[in-house]
């Protein structure tokens, strides 16, 4: 081995042995996924439940089950998620739940978090999730909540409309899969967004 090599492989091994973070770095949500694993583990739910699974709308939804007495409700939203979180997740917290639904709502995020993110990024995104799914789960339903309309995201609201738009379609031209759209009830007649049905943050 040359002699130069050895110095920069001993201060490696120095660097990860003494500072864990860098060779042990976390994807992120990574430690909500494992503690939605850890909660499974203790009680795993049923076959056949509905899911829920998307960003913090879902996530804050604490009290979903309360609206849908009579069905087994699994809610995995995690906080300020984006299509390529779920997608990442999906092995983990859609397919082995083997549901008879799984309602997504996401692709906010992708366009607040992203560098030039388009009706086109979120809805390739969106594709890729629905095939992810239909090839391990080919007879569940998948159901798009569409994107809403935040107050704080007016800049965004064009292309999503768009993608929502482009979803929909997608949407109608497969089976088992369903479109849900609430844009169109979360607005005023001049087509801005109701300022009086979100939290503080204009988000949710």
């Amino acid at each position: 081995m040359p002699k130069k090599i050895i110095p920069i492989l001993a201060f490696v091994l120095i660097l990860t042995s003494e500072f864990p973070a860098f060779s042990q770095q976390k994807f992120p949500f990574e430690v909500e996924i494992e503690a939605f694993q850890k909660q499974d583990s203790i009680n795993y739910p049923p076959k056949n439940s509905i899911l829920f699974v998307g960003s913090s709308s879902f996530k804050k939804w604490i009290d979903i089950q309360d609206y849908f007495p009579g069905f087994k409700i699994i809610n995995r939203g995690f906080g300020g998620s984006s299509l390529p979180d779920v997608i990442r997740y999906a092995p983990k917290i859609i397919v082995p739940y083997l549901p008879s639904q799984v309602f997504i709502y996401c692709g906010e995020n992708d366009f607040a978090g992203g560098i030039n993110t388009n009706a086109d990024t979120v809805f390739n995104r969106f594709t890729r999730l629905h095939g992810l799914i239909r090839s391990a789960l080919p007879k569940t339903e998948i159901i798009f909540i569409s994107m809403k309309p935040s107050v704080s995201r007016l800049k965004y609201l064009a292309e999503m409309q768009r993608a929502n738009e482009m979803i929909k379609r997608f949407q109608k031209k497969h089976a088992h899969s369903k479109y849900i759209d609430v844009y169109s009830k979360m607005i005023l007649s001049d087509g801005s967004p109701m300022p009086d049905i979100f939290l503080n943050d204009q988000i949710i």
